[in-house]
Formats: C-alpha cells, sequence, structure tokens
C-alpha cells in the first residue's frame, strides 16, 4: 500500500449496544445461574470496546493491524473497527504557521530580515504518516527553507538610479512574491501530503547593520526625485515668465539681464526657503 484508502466501519452505536446487552446479561446470568461459563460474555463484551472509534468534523482515524495499513476513517460518527487495530487520529483542519524571523541575503546580497503565514492541513493521511517522520515539523522546516530560498531570487528593492531594475522585488511585488512562494511550498510539502491553502511575506526588513544606511539611501532617493520635479516646475515657470513679458512688451531686456532675471527666478523657484524681497528704488542699472 502506497496511497491512502478511505473506509468506513461498521456502525458504532449498534455495537455499543450490543456491549450494553452482552455485558448486564452476562453478569444477570452469572449471579442468576452461577455458571462460569457467562464470565466468557462480560470478557467478549470489553473486547468490543477498544474497538469503538469517535470520529469528529475534519478528523480522521488512520488504522493499522500489526505494521499493516488497513485504511483511513474521515466520515464523522461513531463507528466499530477490529479491536486490534491501532488508530492514529490526524487532524484534517486548516492550520497556522507563523514562521520565525530570519536573517537572509536577498539577490543583491542585502542582508533582510524575513517571515511567512502558512495556511495548510494534512489531504493524504497515508503521506503525513509513514512517507515522513513527523508532518509537522516538516512543515517547520521547509518552510524556513522555500523563505531562504525565495528571499535569494529576487532583491528587496529597486536600485534603478545604479542600473538595477528589477521587474519582481521582495516588497513591492506582494502577489508575484507569494504565488512563486506558495508554489514552492507545495513542491516540497506534497511528500508529505500537505495541502498549501495560503503562504503570505508576514514580515519584511533591512537587517539592524544596514537598516540605518538603507533608510539614508532611500530618502537621499526620494529628494532627487523630488528635486528633479521642483527644477522641471522652475524651468517651465521661467520660461513662461518670459514669454509673457515679451509678448506683453512689460520691460525689453538685452541677454545679459534676461540671464540675471532667468538666474534670479531659478533661485527663488528652487529654494529650500522663502525669498527675501529687496527693494531696488533706483534703476536697472543702480
Amino acid at each position: 500500500m502506497t496511497e491512502e484508502k478511505t473506509i468506513t466501519g461498521f456502525n458504532g452505536y449498534i455495537m455499543l449496544f450490543a456491549f450494553l446487552i452482552l455485558l448486564f446479561g452476562s453478569i444477570i446470568a452469572i449471579f442468576n445461574t452461577g455458571s462460569p461459563v457467562w464470565a466468557m460474555g462480560v470478557l467478549i463484551a470489553f473486547l468490543i470496546v477498544p474497538g469503538l472509534i469517535l470520529v469528529n468534523p475534519n478528523e480522521s482515524r488512520v488504522l493499522l493491524l500489526f505494521g499493516d495499513y488497513k485504511g483511513t476513517v474521515k466520515e464523522n460518527g461513531l463507528f466499530w473497527v477490529n479491536p486490534f487495530y491501532t488508530k492514529k487520529k490526524i487532524s484534517l483542519r486548516a492550520r497556522n504557521f507563523d514562521s520565525e524571523r530570519l536573517k537572509v541575503n536577498d539577490k543583491l546580497g542585502n542582508p533582510v530580515m524575513i517571515s511567512t503565514i502558512l495556511v495548510w492541513r494534512v489531504q493524504d493521511t497515508f503521506k503525513a504518516s509513514f512517507d515522513v517522520d513527523n508532518f509537522e515539523n516538516f512543515v517547520v522546516v521547509q518552510t524556513d527553507a522555500a523563505v531562504r530560498k525565495l528571499a535569494s531570487l529576487y532583491p528587496y528593492d529597486n536600485f534603478a538610479d545604479e542600473g538595477l531594475d528589477e521587474d519582481i522585488t521582495l516588497r513591492s511585488s506582494v502577489n508575484e512574491v507569494s504565488d512563486a512562494l506558495e508554489k514552492e511550498l507545495e513542491e516540497r510539502l506534497n511528500i508529505a501530503g500537505i495541502e498549501v491553502l495560503e503562504a503570505r511575506i508576514g514580515y519584511l526588513a533591512y537587517a539592524n547593520e544596514i537598516a540605518s544606511a538603507m533608510l539614508k539611501r532611500q530618502q537621499a532617493t526620494a529628494i532627487v526625485a523630488a528635486r528633479h520635479k521642483i527644477v522641471e516646475g522652475a524651468v517651465s515657470m521661467v520660461e513662461m515668465a518670459l514669454e509673457e513679458l515679451s509678448r506683453k512688451e512689460v520691460v525689453e531686456l538685452d541677454g545679459e539681464r534676461r540671464a540675471a532675471m532667468v538666474s534670479n527666478l531659478m533661485v527663488v523657484l528652487c529654494g529650500d526657503r522663502d525669498a527675501t524681497p529687496v527693494v531696488n528704488a533706483g534703476t536697472l542699472n543702480h
């Protein structure tokens, strides 16, 4: 037997009723007749009890007879099976696993802290029982291994300014990374009969030794991008101002004065602080 076989036991309520009738009937017969033969009825009654199994919703019982796999009972209710069967209880309910935060290197070699949240359940009780030593510990170890492999395949973030513009990153491509993680876990846990319901990155951050430096880098990138937008806007505003002055003939500007005006406007528009006006009571030359 190399795969799961689902079976159903005999009606447990009938056997429970038979146990009560046989037990109390034999005891009454012993007192009435005094014959020790009826003691066999009591012994048989107690042999019925080990065969009773109660299967709750989303639970199962794996049955073995002297090391030989006989099947798995997944149907809910009270059943009776061979009392010499070894009965192993395996839950079929969905379980959550929140892995520990692991320090791994991403695709660019930067150390990051990462953890995952896995939702899983047992799908094949035969594989979970006999193909791996401890399926719960197997899930833990293989999840850590899958997370380490996943982190090494993608960078934490894009670094377009350094020519490292990736389509998928750990920080921004949540759905793509989660799909890749689920596929990796399904391949690893299939040997244990485990079904992966959902896998998501639960925690993601740079390691402490580079977190401060990376924060400064992100801030610098944001400042540069903001300055770029400010300069673009300032150039457009200066161009518009010069065109309007020329069109309305407010003032005639030669090349030198035009350059001075452009310089002053760019300083005002691109400066970090508000400009301080200076009133010139003389002419343009003084």
